[in-house]
């Protein structure tokens, strides 16, 4: 990113061949939409590109970046979701509809049932969870991108794995009936 930053635009490739699928992973587990994910992949470079002269370099680069990455999801969702509201949750589009629910394995069946949960956290408890467990990232880290102190980060952590373990527990329930 140093390189980008002193003009050498050329290496934005070699960053983007290095990080897109990451940030794919990111913005589906927050969005469970693969068109957005894409989209706002996209943005995050064209972010990068146009704010280069803001990275120091001081932190971790995934830092910097998943903080541009927060910041695009917010702002995608400004401007196309009227006050703000959460938009539903095509369930169909996690569960799916073919194989029936109940008669797929029991991994895939405990898969979609996380995804399911991890879809219906709050937005922050949500992005701590996908930041810690599935993009590896430190709390520390998580602090400086969500823009709070390393306990904020612990705390919502702690909570956000509570609420996945109830929201999970019930949606087992609903599902074993199937």
């Amino acid at each position: 990113m140093m390189k980008v930053k002193d003009g050498d635009l050329d290496k934005l490739g070699l960053l983007f061949e290095r990080y897109n699928r990451l940030l794919y992973s990111f913005f589906y587990k927050k969005t469970f939409q693969p068109e957005v994910s894409e989209d706002l992949v996209q943005s995050v470079f064209e972010r990068m590109l146009k704010y280069r002269s803001t990275y120091s370099g001081s932190g971790a680069f995934t830092t910097w970046m998943f903080s541009i990455a927060r910041n695009a999801h917010i702002d995608h969702y400004r401007k196309h979701k009227k006050h703000n509201e959460k938009e539903e949750l095509d369930e169909e589009r996690i569960v799916g509809s073919n194989p029936e629910f109940g008669e797929i394995d029991e991994r895939t069946k405990r898969k979609r049932i996380l995804e399911l949960a991890l879809a219906r956290l709050e937005e922050d408890k949500k992005e701590v969870v996908i930041l810690s467990r599935y993009e590896g990232l430190k709390y520390a880290e998580i602090a400086e991108i969500q823009g709070v102190t390393e306990s904020a980060v612990k705390v919502r952590f702690f909570r956000a794995m509570k609420d996945l373990k109830g929201i999970a527990h019930t949606l087992s329930e609903e599902y074993s009936d199937e």
